[in-house]
This record gives structure tokens, sequence and C-alpha cells, in this order.
């Protein structure tokens, strides 16, 4: 205990993202933000009337914020910041038609916050989920290694449950691994993926394994065209609350999450979806992970894809 970590934006992402953090009883306070006036208050009444009933002492606290930076005086001192402020997708549209009016977004609340946590390791949830990391590192100032994306959590977690459903196993049974850009250039890693041991090669047919590697690339469009008014936030939420998690406890632990890339797999200069050790200060270290030929070609085709739109950012 003792830790603080603040979530920006009380959405139906970071609500739960809130709720999450709070219910590991691992924090002493979560703090919720948003520029709906009373709403992250009152979700954080709701949540804390919640404690007894789910034996969990962490307090959750509300603010309300601004542009000009009202409100943020209560994120002072946050270990961890989680940044899921932004607009959601709606069906039809790409991460990417998001770029402009949430890069304005992300970059508003980058600066108000670390005013008031300058040490602070920062999680970034926002779409186009690439850019908006690679933003949120500008905006703050921080070093690169405390600035850290969510993305191939949630992408490795599709991957998994595509491949358990498929062949009808516990979801405790597989394993698999997705790295790459945050869409349209994700990389799932089917030489790291198996059963019980067993290589997911042995198991399901080339053609079948790269249908649910597509239907993987697809699994937020997916949802979205379901939901119609939102997209997906109980697994993004879990993500984002364990990367949080790892920070808090510094574990150690290695997941995989867009991290700055600085000759990992022959790739420098670009924020990228690679496994990586998390700890206290962010990213301890990218861990490669051995990769066939196609599977490099396609990571190093999304560094690429990733690197010009990082680019822009800089200007939004």
């Amino acid at each position: 205990m003792g830790k603080k970590v603040t979530v920006v934006g009380a959405g139906f992402y970071g609500s739960t993202t809130a709720q999450r953090l709070a219910e590991y009883d691992v924090f002493d306070e979560v703090v919720l933000t948003d520029i709906v006036e009373g709403k992250p208050e009152g979700i954080a009444l709701d949540m804390n009337q919640s404690r007894t009933i789910e034996g969990f002492e962490t307090k959750v606290v509300g603010a309300t914020t601004d542009a000009d930076g009202g409100g943020y005086d209560k994120t002072a001192g946050s270990d961890v910041i989680v940044i899921t402020a932004g607009l959601p997708r709606k069906p039809g549209m790409s991460r990417m038609d998001l770029l402009e009016v949430n890069a304005k977004i992300v970059r508003g609340v980058t600066e108000n916050l670390v005013k008031h946590s300058p040490n602070a390791v920062v999680i970034v949830v926002s779409n186009p989920l690439d850019e908006m990391t690679a933003l949120a590192q500008l905006a703050s100032g921080f070093p690169k290694h405390r600035v850290l994306g969510q993305a191939g959590m949630l992408d490795t977690a599709r991957f998994t449950n595509f491949v358990a459903e498929e062949l009808q196993v516990p979801v405790g049974s597989v394993t698999t691994l997705t790295l790459g850009s945050h869409g349209d250039t994700m990389v799932p890693v089917p030489s790291q993926s198996s059963v019980d041991g067993k290589p997911l090669a042995d198991l399901l047919p080339a053609d079948k394994v790269e249908e649910l590697v597509t239907k993987t690339r697809n699994g937020g469009a997916e949802i979205v065209a379901l939901l119609k008014t939102g997209s997906a936030y109980y697994a993004p939420s879990a993500a984002a609350a364990r990367m949080a998690k790892a920070v808090a406890e510094d574990s150690g632990a290695v997941m995989p999450v867009c991290a700055w890339v600085d000759g990992e797999y022959g790739i420098s200069g670009v924020y990228l979806g690679v496994n990586a050790q998390i700890g206290a200060e962010g990213v301890k270290k990218v861990v490669e992970t051995p990769l066939d030929e196609t599977e490099l070609a396609n990571l190093k085709e999304a560094a690429e894809a990733v690197r010009a739109k990082q680019a822009d950012v800089a200007g939004l």
C-alpha cells in the first residue's frame, strides 16, 4: 500500500479500470477524473460504498477537471497515471480516424497531469494507441521508459480467447502473443502460441490459424459494430489495470505492451508493441521474443507504418 494511481476519463473504460484497480487493494488511493462535472465524484462515491461488500480498503476519489488545469491538484503525487481520455470509435471508424481530436485531448491532460505528478509512470490507452503513446511522451517530457501504451495485453487476450473457443479448451491452457501496432499492422505470433505446451501449428491447420489471426486483428472492430454506440472496455480495462498493478508492485512481469524500441529486432526509434518487463520505473527492458522470418518481417513493417504517424503527432 502507500501507492496512488490516477485514471483519466470516467467513461466505461476509465470507470471500469478504476474499479479493477480499487478491488486489487494494492493502492491507497485511486483518483478518477473527468471533465463532466460531478460524474467522477458520483462514481467514486458509489465505488467506495462497495468496499465493505467486496472487502477492499482502497479509497476512490473523484475529481472534475477542466482544460485550464482545474481539479488536477487531486491527482498530485500519483505513482501511476492511466490515460483513457478521448473519443471511442463508432461503427465504420478506424482507430486512425480519431487521431487529430484525441491528440488534442491527450496532450492537454498529459501536460496538466505531469505538473502534479512529475515522477509518475504513464500508461496510455487512448486511440490511436501507438501514436497517442508517442504524443504523451512528448507532452510529458518524461524518459521514454516511463511512458507506455496498452495494446498487446488486450490483443493477446483476444487471440488467446479465440484459440480457446476454437479448440474448446480452458483459456488457462492457452498461451499466445500479439506484437506490432494496435491496428492494421498488428502481428499475432502463432510461432509462440501453444496449448498445454503443444505448438498451435500441431493442433490447427495453417488456414485455421490464419483465420484466428485475422479475427484477432478485427477483434475491436467486431465489438464496436455490435455495440453501435461505443467500444470495448471490459477486456481493455483488465489489461490496463494489470499493467498499472505491475508498476505499483515493481513485479518485473513480462507483458506485451507498446514500448519504446531502440535496437531490438533491428528496429530503432519508435513506439511499438513488444514484450517488455514492467516495474516501478515503467519499462525495465524490452524482451526480444524469437520470431520466424514472416513474423519478424511483419513486425518491421508495423514499425515503419507507425513511425511516420508518430512523427506527425509532434505537431498536434
